[in-house]
């Protein structure tokens, strides 16, 4: 079981990672209603090297990213959640848009982020990976997971949506 840190002591738990010869992976994102694609992606990410650090985006930083109404569960137990997981070793909020301050800080050995992302300038604006710039300054590797479709939390908000429940019709007896 993780546990949710601010970034001066994910700097220290990464020097004692490093001191033992553990391979440093980072990933993050919003994580809202943790889902099964969530669960697959960060199982995945961890099998990448031997600690995992996961940024979390904040409330505020995941509202400008994802619209109003979003996040649906505050950065608290989002946080809380991603750290129950066993693949999960420590999970850091952070409040930018994107994760490019605690990377340059954090210089995992590996960087992962979902195949929907393209790493270079010639990918679209929404999709573009900032991070991964940063990443090569420093001589890291950014691997990027196959995407596994039917597996967002829009499209569970869309469901539940569709799903709601309706009244009973009533009969005349």
């Amino acid at each position: 079981m993780g546990c949710v840190i601010g970034l001066t002591q994910a700097l220290t738990m990464r020097d004692e990672c490093r001191r033992v010869a553990h391979t440093v992976v980072f990933t993050n994102g919003v994580f809202d209603l943790l889902h099964v694609g969530h669960v697959r992606y960060l199982q995945a990410a961890r099998h990448q090297g031997d600690s995992l650090f996961v940024g979390l985006n904040s409330d505020t930083s995941s509202q400008q990213l994802k619209g109003p109404g979003r996040p649906l569960v505050p950065e608290g137990e989002r946080a809380e959640i991603l750290a129950a997981l066993s693949c999960v070793d420590y999970v850091i909020i952070f409040h930018e848009l994107t994760a490019c301050n605690i990377v340059a800080s954090l210089k995992p050995d590996i960087y992962v982020k979902g195949g929907d992302y393209l790493p270079g300038p010639d990918a679209a604006a929404s999709k573009l990976l900032p991070e991964a710039s940063i990443v090569a300054q420093y001589g890291g590797k950014v691997i990027l997971l196959p995407y596994t479709e039917g597996h967002s939390t829009t499209q569970l908000l869309a469901a539940a949506h569709q799903c709601r429940i309706r009244p009973p019709e009533r009969t005349n007896p």
